[in-house]
């Protein structure tokens, strides 16, 4: 197993500095990651970091609460892609959501992937957020705005990727859409559960422990 093409190697605090996006990127180039996950105003400095490299740049909208309005979270993506941005992860508008307003939030998520101009397009549904029944309501509205992947949280919220949501997302989408890990997956044995479980990337900010520990084990 290539563990280090499932990790989006990922750094979106605020306090986020240029010293602190550039090891990231370093890291990354190192580790071989998939991606490094930042904020939208580094992209286009990683892109230039990364550009000798095989890794991605991945980039957050309407991060973290989901709230911003959709033609905010439009601008935002097409921004990112001009930047250099090669995948979005995008938050769902949580509160429409519960309120049953699915029209509205797959109108909110079909403009990002519109936006996003072929790339690829990742919608976190804060799982920690969501009742069982929203969690698969989310799954079916993702797949007909026409996005690529259920993402599971933030790590902003009160918590983040379990295996039973990964389980349960995967029984809804099946091999239609792909599923991204996220949040509080911090070991390598959280990895693989994760994995097994059906997710084919993981957003985690201890991408270089988790290899450690895998090369150790190999």
């Amino acid at each position: 197993m290539e563990l280090n093409k499932y990790i989006d190697h990922t750094l979106l605090k605020p306090e986020s500095s240029r010293k602190q996006i550039k090891k990231l990127c370093d890291e990354a180039i190192k580790f071989n990651f998939k991606s490094v996950c930042i904020n939208p105003y580094w992209v286009s400095y990683a892109k230039e970091l990364l550009k000798s490299s095989d890794v991605i740049v991945c980039t957050v909208i309407g991060f973290p609460l989901g709230a911003n309005t959709t033609g905010l979270k439009a601008f935002e993506t097409r921004q990112a892609i001009e930047n250099g941005a090669d995948e979005i992860d995008m938050v769902i508008n949580v509160g429409l959501l519960k309120n049953k307003e699915f029209d509205l939030v797959e109108k909110d998520i079909k403009e990002v992937v519109n936006s996003a101009k072929g790339k690829c397009v990742k919608v976190i549904i804060e799982t920690c957020l969501l009742e069982k029944d929203e969690i698969i309501d989310a799954c079916k509205i993702i797949e007909r705005a026409g996005a690529d992947f259920v993402k599971t949280s933030t790590g902003f919220n009160s918590g983040g990727a379990t295996v039973e949501d990964i389980e349960l997302i995967k029984s809804v989408v099946g091999d239609r859409l792909f599923i991204k890990a996220s949040g509080g997956i911090r070991d390598l044995n959280t990895a693989e559960k994760m994995i097994d479980a059906g997710a084919l990337r993981l957003g985690v900010s201890a991408g270089v422990d988790i290899m450690m520990e895998f090369k150790n084990e190999h």
